[in-house]
Formats: C-alpha cells, structure tokens, sequence
C-alpha cells in the first residue's frame, strides 16, 4: 500500500518542491512531480536555476521518451503518464489519479493560502476514508 504522507506550513510550496526534489534525487530514488503546466512551467525554471551543487536533473513527462526514462525526476501533469512508481509529489489541488501505483504520495500544503489547506483536508479525508496511514509533517516546527 501507498506510504501517505502530508508536509503542512510550506511558506512556498514550489521552493520546498526544489529542495524536496534535491533531496530525493541526492537518496536515489525516483520522483515524479504532478502540477498544473503554469506551476510545472515555474518549477523547471526554478530547478534550472539552482546552484551548481544543487543541480536536479529533470524533464518534463513529454520530453523524448528516453530523456523521461532516464530522469530521476519528473514534472508531470498527470502522474500516471510517468515511468517511475517510487515516490510521487503532489503539488495539485486533487487527489492525483493512479496514485496508487507508487512506492510514496508526498502532499504539500501551503502556510497561508487557505483554499490550498482546505482542499489539503479534502485529500486527506479521501486517503484516510480508503484505510490509508498518513504521515504528518509539520515543516514550522522542523524549519523547513
């Protein structure tokens, strides 16, 4: 069954998608990043511009499909059109569809936007009402 886990009191949920990103891709593991196109589109740019040390290699899910393949990380609109099943962040105000298939369902909430954390509860009542566990992490009090 899918690990469920919701990361609350992001000051901005794209930049925390970067580190994120950084830090999957620094473990090993496979991540697929599911967004709307304006938000997928600033996120590229916004992993394009990181420091040098800080580098995520990425590419968009309609990229050649043997770039998509090998990229260890993957913005998507939709994340069932991803190769990787490892760990699936989303960034969507749904539940994102095939979410089931990975290994990991990381959900960011933003700090002050209140309709982003009203439909965060939303998403939470549909994984806990289908037996998930879900993980809670308060990014204020780890200083993220």
């Amino acid at each position: 069954m899918t690990e469920v886990a919701f990361h609350f009191n992001a000051p901005d949920k794209l930049a925390y998608a970067c580190r994120f990103a950084r830090k999957v891709q620094r473990s090993g593991a496979r991540l697929v990043i599911a967004a709307p196109v304006e938000a997928l589109e600033a996120l590229d740019r916004m992993l394009w511009a990181m420091a040098p040390q800080d580098f995520v290699a990425h590419c968009r899910s309609d990229a050649d499909e043997e770039l998509v393949l090998a990229s260890p990380v993957v913005l998507a609109v939709d994340a069932r059109s991803a190769p990787h099943h490892e760990v699936l962040l989303n960034l969507n105000a749904e539940v994102p569809e095939g979410f089931g298939r990975f290994d990991r369902l990381v959900e960011v909430v933003s700090a002050q936007d209140e309709a982003d954390r009203a439909e965060a509860r939303a998403r939470w009542r549909h994984y806990a009402a289908r037996g998930y566990a879900i993980t809670r992490h308060d990014l204020v009090l780890k200083g993220a």
